[in-house]
């Protein structure tokens, strides 16, 4: 295993470990029948090329070191969706209270979004990961958005790299226009959020009631008692 594997290694696994943990409070909230500020999660390992070019805006030496580690807070990247902007504070708090993590950092580019237009809530934690070597403390980014911010971030991002980070003026404009625009239908949705969620229960209780009854060998319904 190379050095850059080893260094890695331990941002990998916090990344699936955040991953099973935030996916379990989606599957808690739908155990209780409750609806869940979380829509899904998503997470990855910055690859070597972005840190690479982050060592290069930052004036960092490009080998794995503490320093590296330090100062480059988003390696492991953690991403939770939500369907509105109300389930981010919710989020947030549920983050709050966990005593597996611990929040070392807040950027609300929700009530201060970026120039470009750009909208989320980020947050570093420290995050403790065991390894046979003893434990480890990993820094971590989540970032907590919506939908329709996630959709945005990723048409910026993809036009980041076209464009190399300067865009034109009307490309530029347009996003902004954009960002504005997908930021009301969020606003919109949380007005309409209580009929949103009873007719996603209806269709959830229709899907259910829907399903064709499996029968075993015997020709009785599985589940049929005896």
């Amino acid at each position: 295993m190379g050095q850059w594997d080893r260094f890695l290694q331990p941002y990998k696994q916090a990344v699936d470990e955040l991953k099973i943990k935030l996916k379990g409070i989606r599957t808690q909230f739908q155990r209780n029948n409750e609806t869940s500020p979380i829509e899904f999660v998503t997470g990855r390992v910055k690859p070597l090329a972005s840190i690479y070019d982050k060592t290069l805006s930052k004036g960092l030496v490009f080998e794995p070191s503490e320093r590296l580690a330090h100062e480059l807070q988003d390696i492991a990247g953690v991403r939770v969706m939500c369907q509105f902007v109300d389930d981010i504070p919710t989020v947030l708090e549920l983050l709050r209270q966990r005593h597996d993590l611990k929040i070392v950092e807040e950027k609300d580019y929700i009530t201060n979004a970026k120039p470009s237009g750009y909208r989320s809530y980020h947050i570093v934690v420290e995050y403790p990961v065991a390894t046979i070597q003893g434990e480890m403390i990993i820094l971590a980014e989540i970032q907590i958005r919506t939908l329709s911010m996630n959709f945005w971030a990723s048409i910026e991002h993809s036009l980041n790299y076209k464009y190399k980070g300067v865009f034109p003026s009307e490309i530029s404009e347009r996003l902004q226009s954009a960002a504005e625009a997908a930021f009301r239908l969020d606003e919109e949705m949380s007005q309409i959020r209580d009929e949103i969620h009873e007719a996603q229960a209806y269709f959830t209780e229709y899907k259910e009631a829907s399903k064709p009854v499996v029968r075993g060998e015997s020709g009785q319904d599985k589940g049929e008692n005896v």
